[in-house]
């Protein structure tokens, strides 16, 4: 009996048409909620990768005429960096490969001209820690007075700037897609009630209370957010695999860290039913309101 009763209910509710349309619209909203989520933890996991890769990263310049004063002061820089603690690794960067970064700029008649380059020597630390970097910029200034100690972090600050950005803008587009789901329930709520206004006034006649009707619409609702939520998400999350793969076939070690972790995977996935949960909590006090006034 209690089936039998259950099932009138549903198809009062449920207008086919209206029922398929705000499936359709939720499955929209979810799919770009998603994908804002996404681009929001998949930022905020680059971002700690470049930190965690360029706080104790250095690079050391060393700039002389004397070619053979230069050499001799990169060998004696790199073995007195070497033992300081807290260092991991210590790599003069080829000359060759310098040749190669400045042949955009001075060409092949420019570097067949012996002018003087820099010797650059890469220094890895342990952490980012200040009194560390200070250190090796002391020795790098006891060696060479002419000695250029550059951070990493300090060249792609910008870059972690932007990233932060678009960060705080992605959850900012969660909160705007919450609050766009939440208006769309309220909408919906308040036509379900002008379209089955008789019925539910027959209802009351019946001993019907405000929050059995009020039951009725939240699951109605609630159900259909799910379905289109679901719907969303999966089309969302396949769009975040795909584009995945694409940027890890870039080879770009930034790119490469724009990734999902684990954990960001499942909360993705139970976004649908975090916004079921909304929708039904918004269905509530939209009909529970309206009948308080109305009815």
């Amino acid at each position: 009996m209690r089936i039998g009763r259950a099932r009138p209910h549903h198809r009062w509710l449920d207008d086919g048409q209206r029922t398929r349309a705000m499936v359709w619209i939720m499955a929209i909203m979810l799919f770009l909620t998603v994908l804002a989520g996404a681009l929001g933890f998949g930022m905020a996991g680059a971002g700690r990768s470049l930190e965690r890769q360029l706080a104790g990263r250095l690079t050391v310049q060393l700039i002389e005429a004397d070619a053979a004063r230069r050499d001799a002061n990169t060998r004696a820089l790199v073995e007195r960096i070497r033992a300081i603690p807290g260092v991991k690794q210590v790599v003069e960067v080829d000359r060759a490969r310098l040749a190669e970064l400045l042949r955009p700029w001075l060409g092949d008649a420019g570097l067949d001209a012996e002018l003087p380059m820099p010797a650059m020597i890469d220094v890895d630390l342990t952490s980012g820690d200040p009194a560390l970097i200070a250190r090796v910029r002391q020795t790098a200034l006891a060696v060479s007075p002419a000695a250029r100690v550059d951070q990493h972090a300090q060249w792609l600050s910008p870059v972690a700037g932007f990233i932060a950005t678009l960060t705080w803008a992605a959850a900012g587009l969660v909160l705007l897609m919450a609050t766009a789901t939440a208006a769309v329930v309220l909408l919906a709520a308040r036509a379900g009630l002008d379209t089955h206004r008789d019925t539910i006034a027959v209802l009351h006649m019946l001993g019907s209370t405000d929050t059995q009707v009020a039951r009725l619409f939240q699951r109605r609702i609630a159900l259909d957010t799910l379905v289109g939520g679901i719907i969303g998400t999966v089309a969302a999350l396949g769009a975040v695999w795909l584009l995945g793969r694409q940027s890890a076939g870039l080879g770009s070690e930034l790119l490469g860290n724009v990734a999902l972790a684990e954990a960001d995977w499942v909360l993705l996935a139970l976004v649908p039913f975090a916004f079921a949960l909304l929708a039904m909590g918004a269905a509530r006090v939209a009909v529970l309101r309206t009948l308080g006034r109305t009815l």
